[in-house]
């Protein structure tokens, strides 16, 4: 099992953060930021709504969310991954803090994103109380991550360790991705995770045959 320390996960993304939208792009072939707009295209969205990405890196759904002209505060434990987000969103609303001990009172946000973050986090259970506990009632929980354990996902952990290699990054890094990607539950068993915690399911929607999937769920 891979170690999600959080100091040592906090470490590892402040250390990534600077090349982390560059291999993102060469290791999906541009398609990463595509699936996010579609994905994000799976949510009931209105005027005036408050909007929480948590875990949300470079702030990529930050950027799509406010281009809609949607209220969004980003959050993440890693400064580096901040820094990054807020120069790709310089009027952004972006927040260093953990998913596991959100910083907001109950029933604050009408939609709660968070897109290939919550695999990285040690205490999964204590971050969905955390997201449930600041979600409105009736409020939309999106979740994107890797999918369905299949052969694009094989062919996936065949050839990154090459890219990694070719764009002369520390192997250990992606590694760690590799890992974390074949370890985390599959949707089926993510959305009865959530369903555990109290959510119900809305609506899933795969891409590249499930390898890649959202999921929507409500409190």
């Amino acid at each position: 099992m891979q170690d999600k320390n959080p100091l040592k996960i906090s470490e590892m993304f402040d250390e990534i953060a600077s090349y982390y939208d560059y291999m993102n792009n060469i290791i999906s072939f541009g398609s990463h930021y595509i699936i996010k707009l579609f994905a994000l295209k799976q949510l009931e969205l209105r005027e005036n709504m408050m909007i929480l990405d948590a875990c949300c890196g470079t702030g990529d759904f930050v950027r799509i969310l406010s281009k809609s002209g949607l209220r969004v505060i980003g959050l993440d434990f890693s400064k580096e991954m901040i820094k990054i987000a807020k120069s790709k969103n310089p009027h952004g609303v972006f927040i260093q803090g953990d998913v596991t001990d959100l910083a907001f009172g109950e029933n604050e946000f009408d939609v709660i994103t968070i897109g290939f973050g919550l695999r990285n986090v040690e205490n999964r259970q204590k971050a969905l109380e955390e997201i449930y506990r600041v979600l409105k009632p009736n409020g939309q929980f999106l979740h994107l991550d890797f999918g369905e354990h299949n052969f694009l996902s094989k062919i996936f952990d065949f050839i990154v360790p090459y890219i990694v290699k070719f764009c002369k990054k520390k192997s250990s890094n992606y590694e760690y991705l590799i890992n974390t990607k074949n370890e985390y539950p599959q949707p089926d068993e993510i959305i009865e995770e959530f369903e555990n915690a109290g959510f119900k399911f809305v609506k899933r929607k795969d891409f590249f045959f499930g390898a890649i999937s959202v999921q929507i769920m409500q409190k």
